[in-house]
């Protein structure tokens, strides 16, 4: 991709508005930065520094986020690097720049090709960490990073579609979508969009992105409670799937959790012209209202399964909770929610403090109480039924769970 430079003045002048404006080249200062080997971690800090460095301490390669064993590209780390972007822009501190960079610079090569990453097999998931490259590329102008990011992007040029224009979730989960991928493929293909296209190219992207959620809306929304199910198969064939309608048979709330996010942050980057944007808005009222009655009058939170907080084996989890958090509490912020949402998050976020988080003798915080994965599918087969969702591994300090405490965090203290 060739830029103008007249384009390359678009994009910084785009950047320095967005979310991204935090992307500056850090300086190198005669202050002491502090260190995250300290020996304890502050309690003066607020929860979202306490969070950010008790998982580098964890996780002292960014690589290592999700407790992989060696290096590899993933969509949690660039969930929790989000976390780090903003704690940058926040505090100036250059700890967490250098583990996002690091993080890059580990997995992709001079060339832009991506270590592990492997296009033909189409899978969102491999998406969203390609916000990390296009931060780094506006940080550094270093073109291994924007040509990481073309890579990233030029999947969906082929990714394989529903009828109706919907992305699969992944080749392997043929006619599927899952609300999980809209988080992992739509905010990083609104902020490529805003930045690198223009014209009727960029008009075309918008277009799509927005039709990723319509065609959620049209198919995946319970008509009596207002809440989503965790995926649909379009050619009903799935042992999961509903004969008549293709829906997986629960709520998740973890799925639910990515699509509330997946809204906002598309919202950041979707022009304020465009008509999608008051579709946008209207989805997450209603899936906002619905939340709203499946939340715990007790503490807060919600649970893995959203609505059976009452039956067997089910549990206040943390990744949904902390997700919803950040959703309202950003969504009442921008506006697009009544100030009434803030409270919510507020209760939510409380109720998290409470229930969910642990402070170790040297300051370390843990997130307890997170679903370690779920899906649809696959091998061994997933069944979607109430018993799997409660029965998988629940862990504490998952990325999925801390990096969202972190985004919510920030939101709340603000």
């Amino acid at each position: 991709m060739k830029f103008s430079k007249l384009k390359i003045l678009t994009i910084a002048a785009l950047a320095s508005g967005l979310f991204f404006s935090c992307a500056q080249q850090p300086k190198q200062t005669n202050q002491q930065v502090s260190k995250v080997t300290r020996q304890t971690i502050s309690t003066k800090l607020p929860w979202s520094e306490r969070m950010m460095q008790s998982e580098m301490k964890r996780f002292p390669e960014a690589w290592m986020l999700d407790f992989h064993k060696s290096p590899k590209w993933s969509y949690p780390n660039g969930l929790v690097l989000k976390g780090a972007e903003q704690l940058f822009k926040k505090t100036g501190k250059r700890e967490y720049y250098d583990y996002i960079k690091a993080y890059a610079d580990e997995l992709v090569n001079e060339d832009g090709t991506i270590k592990t990453y492997d296009i033909n097999k189409y899978n969102l998931d491999m998406l969203n960490s390609g916000n990390v490259l296009i931060y780094l590329f506006l940080s550094t102008k270093d073109e291994k990073y924007l040509k990481g990011a073309q890579l990233l992007r030029s999947q969906l040029n082929n990714h394989p579609r529903t009828s109706e224009g919907g992305f699969w979730h992944k080749k392997i989960y043929p006619n599927q979508m899952w609300l999980d991928g809209l988080y992992m493929a739509e905010p990083f293909y609104a902020i490529y969009t805003r930045l690198f296209n223009e014209g009727a190219e960029a008009d075309k992207a918008y277009t799509d992105i927005v039709n990723q959620f319509d065609v959620i809306q049209k198919h995946m929304v319970d008509s009596k409670t207002g809440l989503l199910y965790h995926g649909w198969d379009e050619s009903k064939e799935q042992q999961w799937a509903n004969k008549e309608t293709g829906l997986s048979p629960n709520f998740w709330g973890r799925a639910m959790g990515w699509y509330g996010m997946a809204i906002v942050d598309v919202l950041d980057y979707l022009p304020e012209n465009h008509p999608g944007r008051t579709k946008l808005i209207g989805y997450l009222k209603s899936y906002s209202e619905a939340l709203l009655k499946v939340q715990d009058t007790k503490t807060g939170l919600w649970y893995q399964v959203l609505d059976k907080g009452g039956q067997k084996g089910n549990y206040l989890e943390a990744s949904a909770s902390s997700m919803f958090v950040y959703t309202f509490a950003k969504a009442a912020r921008k506006k697009y929610l009544p100030t009434s949402y803030k409270t919510v998050a507020k209760k939510a976020y409380a109720g998290i403090l409470k229930n969910l988080i642990t402070v170790e003798p040297n300051g370390v915080v843990n997130l307890n109480k997170n679903c370690a994965v779920a899906g649809l599918g696959g091998t061994p087969y997933r069944s979607g039924t109430y018993d799997y969702y409660v029965n998988e591994e629940i862990r504490s300090n998952d990325p999925k769970g801390t990096g969202p405490f972190i985004l919510a965090s920030l939101e709340l203290e603000k």
